[in-house]
């Protein structure tokens, strides 16, 4: 059965400096690709709320920009100055820099009313989390609006796909408040430790209470960092500074950085077992949301102290609760809410073990000034044509490319899904094998929208970033993983740009022993039949099913009846088949059975699959 660790799968940003080295190569004895893309002019454009843009959505998009990028790169043109909206307090920083390049209107709490009223006058738009930007802004922003600016990180008060459909480039500015969250969290971790909060309400309300408010040293103590990114490493080398031994998870943090400060990395279950304090740091993804559940709890050791500086999703509120009531849970400091500001009568906000702040990582005067510049320097470096590598959409790609390449790039994106799915958290992922066969010349096939639709496969299923051409590379790069890509030209009709597509992953432990090659990979491989994305095989065993919705892979004993009989466990239980196929390499030896499957099967139903005598190991993938 599939690891939970696999519901713990987080992202992480790596290295703090960037290897001057290519991240991708094109290797085929004769052809090297450059790292950096050649601007094109249209896109393929993919965010959380939908697949796949429309093909017609993209088109008009790349006219809109087009027309944008061409203005400004036309010496002709009137030197007019932009106009940039700032809907929220921006630091003087920024403001200054963006004084420098247009007009720069600071319109504070506008009313959704008030903003679609400005923004048809407007070139660029500026806002933090307060704001929602959504189709009616775009609609009434008359194809003027050229550039979104989000002063942080989330995006989720902007609607990508209509910005797309727009021809509005979105950016954010993700990296500078990252001390200050760290700072945050080690302030929130101190403070709990030392009943620091309720003594002092304690004290104000006229009371000496020395003996009520005994806390706990930090010394000796193991805090597990949920998340080894950016934040979450710079809160472990200040807990290490504390005394404390320091674990991690985080399946993309390679053994050696986390190693060279004195972190051990390791698996999601042994993190929260083991630790007295745990310090989250994950994004919230459709994987990890509410991944702190009752179940999640009762694997902690008893008198457990949890810390959140990240999203306050990731935690199931009410589950908490019970923890805390319990004991399980001994204390927790919490800076982040699934709801923000929470009710007035929150249970979890009131509970007398629980320190709040409200949502303050990034407040600090050096964190807003950073933010400031950066976002400021992204939305000019936008208004002036350039693409920047904190974009979470833009266009790159030809249309003829677009057309031709529309049923690759979903089985491009597929393959990644399925095979970070197929990868056991712990060991961390760090090169990323692409193989494509071809019956075309290197010249006649532009491998750079799949290498990013397979880049998004495998990151953003667990991690907060919206990969698209313009960031795959930038992310990558983040994340530690070295893609490379090769090119093996076959007996294959050429009006079809690729054969097959084939994913290998070195280096790190399997879910599912069987998708592991001779050579130790992770190994799966697909193609388009019929316009439609299939997995054709996985590992050494041949199989035919179709990349769409939930798919069941079983190792079992070749042998009469085996697909009747999880047929019929899925049967009872209400889970509908839509496909079955069987590969094996030899009869009556092993095989691998796919089952398509409409809905998610519950505990029972895989529990009684996985006790059918025959099958050796299953997992189960949501594509």
């Amino acid at each position: 059965m599939a690891s939970s660790s696999a519901n713990a799968l987080f992202s992480s940003s790596l290295a703090p400096s960037i290897p001057e080295s290519p991240l991708f190569s094109i290797s085929n004895s004769s052809v090297s690709l450059n790292l950096l893309p050649t601007l094109h002019s249209s896109s393929f454009i993919s965010s959380s709320r939908c697949n796949f843009i429309p093909i017609r959505s993209v088109l008009k998009t790349v006219e809109t920009l087009e027309l944008h990028t061409s203005d400004l790169a036309d010496p002709t043109f009137p030197n007019t100055r932009s106009t940039i909206l700032v809907a929220e307090k921006l630091g003087e920083a920024g403001l200054k820099l963006l004084r420098s390049f247009g007009d720069v209107d600071c319109a504070y709490d506008l009313s959704p009313e008030q903003l679609c009223a400005k923004i048809s006058s407007c070139d660029a738009l500026i806002v933090r989390s307060g704001t929602t930007v959504n189709r009616q802004v775009f609609e009434a922003a008359k194809g003027r609006l050229k550039v979104v600016g989000r002063a942080g990180v989330g995006i989720d008060n902007v609607d990508l796909q209509a910005a797309t459909e727009f021809g509005c480039l979105v950016v954010n500015a993700p990296t500078a408040n990252t001390i200050a969250a760290a700072e945050h969290g080690i302030a929130l971790l101190t403070a709990m430790a030392r009943n620091v909060a309720q003594a002092d309400a304690s004290m104000k309300a006229g009371k000496w209470e020395r003996n009520k408010y005994v806390g706990v040293s930090l010394v000796g103590k193991t805090l597990a960092v949920m998340g080894f990114g950016k934040v979450g490493s710079e809160v472990a080398r200040r807990a290490k500074g504390l005394g404390m031994q320091v674990i991690a998870h985080d399946p993309y943090a390679p053994v050696d950085r986390a190693r060279a400060i004195g972190v051990e990395l390791v698996s999601f279950n042994q993190a929260i077992s083991t630790a007295d304090f745990i310090s989250l740091h994950m994004p919230l993804t459709p994987t990890t949301s509410k991944i702190f559940n009752d179940d999640t709890f009762a694997l902690m050791k008893k008198g457990a102290r949890l810390i959140n500086v990240a999203r306050g999703g990731v935690i199931d509120e009410d589950a908490l609760v019970r923890a805390l009531d319990s004991g399980v849970v001994a204390q927790a400091a919490l800076d982040v809410f699934a709801e923000e500001p929470p009710p007035k009568d929150s249970k979890l906000v009131q509970h007398k073990n629980v320190t709040v702040t409200p949502h303050l990582g990034a407040s600090t005067k050096e964190a807003q000034e950073g933010v400031a510049i950066e976002i400021a320097e992204a939305v000019v470096g936008a208004l002036n044509g350039e693409l920047s590598a904190t974009a979470v959409n833009a266009p790159m790609v030809a249309p003829e490319v677009l057309s031709e390449l529309a049923p690759y790039v979903v089985l491009a994106e597929k393959l990644g899904r399925l095979a970070v799915q197929l990868v056991a958290g712990g060991s961390g992922i760090k090169s990323i094998r692409v193989v494509y066969r071809t019956g075309r010349t290197p010249d006649d096939l532009d491998t750079r929208l799949l290498r990013a639709m397979i880049t998004k496969g495998i990151i953003e299923p667990i991690s907060d970033n919206h990969i698209n051409l313009v960031n795959a590379d930038f992310t990558a790069k983040q994340k530690g993983l070295r893609i490379s890509e090769e090119r093996v030209e076959v007996n294959a009709p050429p009006e079809f740009p690729v054969d097959t597509i084939q994913i290998l992953i070195s280096n790190v432990e399997s879910k599912f022993a069987s998708a592991v090659s001779e050579n130790g990979e992770v190994a799966i491989e697909g193609k388009v039949k019929y316009g439609v994305p299939h997995l054709t095989r996985v590992a050494s065993f041949n199989v035919d099913v179709s990349l769409e919705g939930k798919l069941i892979l079983c190792r079992q004993v070749d042998q009469p009846g085996m697909i009747g009989r999880v047929g019929s466990i899925l049967g009872e239980n209400n889970v509908n088949v839509n496909f079955m196929s069987v590969g094996r390499m030899t009869r009556k030896k092993r095989a691998i059975m796919a089952i398509g499957v409409d809905e998610e099967p519950n505990k029972e139903s895989l529990r009684k699959i996985g006790e059918v005598p025959a099958v050796e190991e299953f997992v189960f993938l949501n594509l």
